[in-house]
């Protein structure tokens, strides 16, 4: 039996996994997804966690038992795009539980965000947000995040 509609969709996002902790990063092409999700795993592992890409550009996300697990998308698994390199075969996860969403775009957030603004619903799962202008340095942000020591609105 599929899932509904609303509990089910592919994104165009990339993913990765620290720890037991999926991040799921959201953005147009060009946003720096790719680049974002590298430095991500880069600096997990510097800090001795585990950590490793699920997806790169399309993720397949699934509402399950309360939870939202990303899976990447079966074509792509296992690729990931390199902006002057092109298209290069890496390692990865096949499924991680979201924890955390990370939204980049090219204009700035608002200065002192809505408290609200903190959480998004996908597919119909709460989860922590973390709002960002393509560039800005959101490793030690969204690491925390995951350890629960940044909880506030964040807004970069």
């Amino acid at each position: 039996m599929t899932a509904p509609l609303a509990e089910r969709e592919t994104v165009h996002a990339g993913c990765v996994m620290v720890g037991e902790a999926g991040i799921l990063i959201r953005g147009a092409a060009g946003s720096g997804k790719s680049t974002l999700a590298r430095e991500l795993v880069r600096q997990a592992r510097a800090e001795g966690l585990f950590a490793s890409i699920v997806s790169d550009d399309r993720t397949l996300l699934r509402a399950q038992n309360g939870r939202l697990v990303a899976r990447p998308v079966t074509s792509i698994a296992g690729y990931r795009e390199i902006r002057g390199i092109g298209i290069v075969r890496a390692p990865f996860e096949a499924a991680a539980v979201i924890r955390l969403v990370i939204d980049l775009s090219e204009d700035a957030p608002e200065r002192h965000p809505e408290t609200a603004d903190s959480q998004v619903r996908v597919c119909g799962v709460l989860l922590r947000r973390i709002r960002g202008q393509t560039g800005a340095p959101l490793l030690d942000i969204a690491l925390d995040s995951l350890r629960g020591l940044c909880d506030a609105v964040v807004s970069l």
